[in-house]
């Protein structure tokens, strides 16, 4: 089962007042594992940025201006995500950006359907308590000590620890928001440098023969009354 653990960062809350999409990261699960695969794209607002979202996540008009408009990276993000369920923490609010900016360049918009909500899923899972990402690293012990502002694809890796703890736990050393995969140009793109392959060796066995000696002799003490000992 495939899933991509999205985020965006914007100029503001509604698009229906001319507030557009600036960043967009998303990270790759595969069966919950994540397979390294990332995409990561700045985007030109064509607008200039309120210094209440400049204060949120530090993407001002000289660092965004010479960056691609939406129009000119729409196909690229929705061939990304294929039909890939997303995983977005309250997705009411990037889905609806998103709709808005696929609907004005005449691309397909994402069904509802398609959105796993962990604000939704926490909020169930753990009533009364905050849900906000901050709240639920805290909660499961996620590092974030890197997020000192709202960035979309730091955002996404941290969202995805924390996606597979809210639905039984993460496996160990998952790091995924330790080294941020990156693409060639250093900042955008697809990245498909990394995926699990089967060991090309079995590894060792860790018992020696000695101990399997002793083990033996031990068993042969018991007798035939040993229930290991019994057929079926």
């Amino acid at each position: 089962m495939r899933e991509i653990v999205l985020d965006t960062e914007t100029t503001g809350f509604e698009p229906s007042e001319g507030h557009r999409i600036v960043e967009i990261g998303a990270v790759e699960l595969f069966n919950h594992m994540p397979t390294g695969r990332t995409y990561h794209q700045y985007i030109n607002p064509e607008r200039q940025m309120p210094r209440e979202a400049f204060e949120v996540h530090g993407l001002g008009d000289d660092f965004l201006r010479d960056k691609p408009v939406f129009r000119a990276i729409g196909r690229a993000f929705l061939d990304f995500i294929g039909d890939a369920k997303l995983v977005i923490h309250n997705a009411a609010f990037d889905v609806k950006f998103l709709n808005f900016e696929l609907k004005l360049i005449g691309l397909p918009t994402i069904d509802w359907s398609r959105a796993i909500d962990t604000l939704a899923i926490a909020r169930q899972k753990f009533p009364g308590s905050p849900a906000s990402l901050d709240a639920l690293c805290r909660r499961f012990g996620v590092d974030n000590s890197a997020r000192e502002k709202h960035g979309a694809l730091l955002d996404s890796e941290i969202l995805a620890e924390v996606y597979l703890e809210l639905i039984g736990g993460r496996q160990p050393d998952f790091g995924l928001a330790s080294q941020p995969a990156k693409s060639a140009s250093g900042t955008t793109g697809v990245v498909d440098d990394w995926r699990p392959r089967p060991r090309p060796e079995p590894l060792p066995p860790r018992l020696t023969e000695d101990e399997a000696a002793a083990h033996a002799a031990f068993v042969a003490k018991l007798g035939d009354g040993a229930i290991w000992a019994k057929r079926t």
